[in-house]
């Protein structure tokens, strides 16, 4: 099919019923008024006209190409959308969506069929709106997303807390304080932005007030019921990735209307995303929107349900440019044949189930609190420092167990999952338990991991405090894998009390004693499948090159003062300064995070996040910095945030925001 040519909006105005402006971008294409068209939809607090763009350039001009509209907008208080933002996927931002997906359908260049995409935010809200079904909503693609907000987003894991959950508040509260570029709304634009910084929502304290899966995070989480999403949805992750578990999830409980893509990739949409093989996701993406927005009979709904790339064994190296591996299929996914392995009276993990009559063989650990250093980060943009690295550092904190060196290859794809009787000397603890592929040479590969905080033991609703000393059996359903472990390798466990800094300590140093001869791991066995090709993009680089006045740099550090018993652990982010090359634009964001802990102390966490973000243009020039700090007592979270703004070098704007936060079983 030939391709079409197309025209782009920079900027079209979306009425709102209550008169709220929200702001998109289209690509068109061209006779889309005389034959009408369908449209995508991805909607974001982003902002369309700076932070977004490279990608969005990456993609929409294809689908325009193809005869599909993209509509690019910004939620309401976000970019130059009116207004001021209530939240994450707030009733109101649902709503709006609604809202927006109606008005597109109204156009008379639509077809009147409109499907949604995105990824991490986008994505989310794909699924929440789906799931609100509105009318002209017709399929939906949904990569590096949850179906469960509490547990599989940056906030909480079964009870524990998430550092990325202060990461990710700090860069929202960065992202939200930004102005609208005055070349699209005008004169206005100050007055929005002073609005916004007025009255844009801390969210660290929102969030922080909500440590149980309650109401709160009950909202948006698709899986209190799968049947309300009644179109096909492509759910798209990657290993290398925090939100790895969603495909699966939604197969699971949308057996007839979801299908799964999992790749090697971090936080990146597939077509440019590391580590490689990446996957021509435009190709596919076409396919899935002329199937369903068009009833084109590609054949896009005879795909197997899951399609999943096996890691072969990658070495802990970083930067992960490319992951070995192989692509399979399995046409209806099942639960998979789980392997039983328990530890023998040597010591070493062996296929088999644990004895219910052995002698009990109790092991007591307490983990320096700084464990975890090589843990990587849970929300990952690039193949570096960000994925875990070799994990012989964390095992020296760790109490692990190994089977022998495998005699043959054990092909992995699923939840791995563990049950022990367990004691705890506190009433609560945290306990992370890994899967490591040691390579015969001794360097150790992250597999999966899986943590819980034993008060959340029987449910994330309502904690219960273990019984001091008495045996109580757990089960940690560690993050979903597709792993091969080669022969000659050996499967390690590795088990901590502490996972910093991901994972935010308790109010007390606590060990937890582990009944060996109760203890079972259960592998998810890969089973009958299908080896299959998938396409990669014709293009290795789609991303638009813009004019860069400063580089960007990374680096992530990690400081152990031995004299005053301290560990920091830094990450710092800096764009460089790029200039749009037809909006005349330029943009800068820096973020400087910094993690501090005393290895046997953990009431001196803390931790704080700064974000600066600069636009300019000759004449204008903006800069905010955001700053969001944490720390505890036995019984608080204390947080706080303070936000300064300046026009022109001249400071227009400061606020302070502090919250003691009371500990809730975490």
């Amino acid at each position: 099919m030939a391709k079409r040519t197309f025209t782009v909006i920079e900027n079209e105005w979306i009425t709102l019923a209550d008169g709220t402006r929200l702001a998109a971008r289209i690509w068109m294409p061209e006779g889309a008024q005389a034959i009408p068209v369908p449209a995508v939809l991805e909607y974001l607090p982003y902002r369309k006209r700076d932070g977004t763009a490279p990608r969005d350039e990456s993609t929409y001009p294809s689908f325009a190409e193809a005869g599909i509209a993209g509509i690019r907008v910004d939620i309401r208080g976000s970019g130059e959308s009116d207004d001021v933002s209530d939240g994450e996927y707030t009733p109101r931002e649902l709503s709006d969506a609604c809202e927006v997906i109606a008005w597109i359908a109204a156009q008379p260049w639509s077809n009147g069929s409109v499907g949604m995409m995105g990824i991490s935010w986008g994505g989310f809200n794909a699924l929440q709106v789906a799931a609100l079904r509105p009318p002209a909503l017709k399929a939906v693609i949904s990569i590096a997303s949850t179906v469960d907000r509490y547990n599989d987003d940056i906030h909480y894991k079964n009870g524990c807390q998430l550092s990325a959950q202060l990461s990710w508040a700090g860069t929202m509260f960065g992202y939200l304080s930004r102005p609208p570029d005055p070349a699209l709304v005008g004169d206005r634009w100050r007055e929005m932005w002073l609005d916004r910084l007025e009255n844009e929502p801390f969210l660290m304290a929102e969030w922080l007030s909500h440590q149980r899966r309650d109401e709160f995070w009950q909202h948006g989480s698709i899986c209190e019921d799968f049947s309300a999403v009644q179109v096909p949805a492509l759910v798209i992750a990657g290993w290398a990735d925090g939100y790895r578990n969603t495909p699966l999830a939604a197969v699971e409980g949308m057996p007839e209307n979801a299908k799964a893509l999992i790749g090697p990739w971090v936080h990146k949409y597939p077509h440019f995303a590391w580590p490689k093989p990446r996957h021509d996701f435009i190709g596919e993406a076409i396919a899935w929107w002329n199937r369903w927005l068009r009833e084109e009979p590609n054949g896009v709904d005879k795909l197997p349900q899951v399609r999943a790339y096996i890691l072969d064994g990658p070495k802990p190296l970083l930067p992960r440019y490319e992951d070995p591996g192989f692509w399979i299929a399995k046409e209806r996914w099942q639960e998979p044949e789980a392997l039983p392995l328990s530890v023998d009276a040597a010591g070493v993990l062996r296929e088999g189930a644990a004895g219910t009559q052995a002698e009990s063989r109790p092991v007591f650990i307490k983990s320096p609190l700084d464990t975890g250093t090589a843990s990587g980060e849970f929300f990952t943009l690039k193949p570096d420092a960000e994925l875990p690295g070799d994990q012989r550092m964390d095992d020296a904190g760790s109490f692990v167990i190994e089977t022998a060196p495998l005699e043959e290859a054990l092909d992995l794809l699923g939840r791995p999952v563990l049950v022990a009787m367990v004691s705890c000397n506190e009433e609560w603890a945290n306990l992370c338990a890994r899967l490591v592929d040691v390579h015969p040479d001794g360097s150790s590969t992250r597999i999966c991991f899986g943590v819980l905080n034993l008060a959340h033991r029987e449910g994330n609703a309502r904690p219960k405090p273990m019984q001091q000393g008495q045996p109580t059996q757990i089960r940690i359903v560690l993050d979903a894998c597709g792993y091969r472990i080669n022969k000659g390798h050996r499967l390690r466990l590795s088990l901590s009390t502490a996972y910093w800094p991901m994972i935010l300590p308790p109010p007390f140093d606590a060990g937890v004693t582990v009944d060996l001869a109760s203890l079972g791991l259960f592998l998810p066995k890969l089973g009958v499948h299908e080896a299959v090709s998938i396409e990669q993009p014709d293009d290795p680089n789609p991303l638009p090159k813009y004019v860069t006045h400063e580089p960007g740099r990374t680096e992530r550090t990690v400081t152990r003062n031995l004299t005053e018993d301290r560990t920091e652990y830094r990450i710092f982010e800096d764009t460089g300064l790029s200039e749009h090359p037809e909006t005349g634009l330029a943009t800068r964001q820096v973020r400087d995070e910094l993690w501090s802990i005393c290895p046997r102390d953990p009431l001196s966490m803390t931790g704080a996040s700064v974000w600066t973000c600069e636009m300019e243009r000759p004449g204008w020039a903006i800069r905010t910095v955001a700053t969001t700090k944490m720390r505890c007592t036995a019984g608080e979270w204390l947080v706080s945030g303070h936000l300064v703004a300046f026009e022109g070098g001249e400071q227009v704007f400061e606020k302070t925001y502090e919250q003691a936060v009371p500990r809730d079983f975490m």
